[in-house]
């Protein structure tokens, strides 16, 4: 195992999430509702178990938004002009997130509605 290309690919992994921080909006309205659900996690002490799934859909939800960054990345790096195949993709990514979002929402209702009850 070489070392310093391990540590080339975890520089490139951070500067890709810095990046993604950095330039696109989506991605700071995710982690600030993450870390309002975490919040309340803590101030409810909510199980191991009801963690587990907050923390599942949380980075389903990172992971979607990254994954939907990069497909847009390179659709605009292929494809300056409009296309309807692009525009295709990016709404499939787009949905990617929706989808991963609304899961999120719906983990988020059946660990926290028990306790404001």
């Amino acid at each position: 195992m070489n070392l310093s290309r391990l540590v080339k690919s975890f520089r490139h992994a951070w500067r890709g999430l810095v990046h993604t921080f950095s330039f696109h909006q989506n991605l700071r309205i995710h982690i600030s509702a993450a870390a309002a659900v975490s919040i309340l996690g803590f101030l409810l002490k909510i199980s191991l178990l009801e963690w587990t799934a907050i923390l599942i859909a949380i980075f389903l939800v990172l992971v979607a938004e990254m994954v939907n960054t990069s497909i847009e990345e390179i659709i605009n790096l292929v494809k300056e002009d409009h296309h309807e195949r692009a525009r295709i993709a990016k709404d499939a990514a787009a949905g990617m997130v929706l989808l991963a979002t609304i899961f999120a929402v719906v983990i988020g209702l059946i660990v926290f509605i028990p306790y404001l009850k």
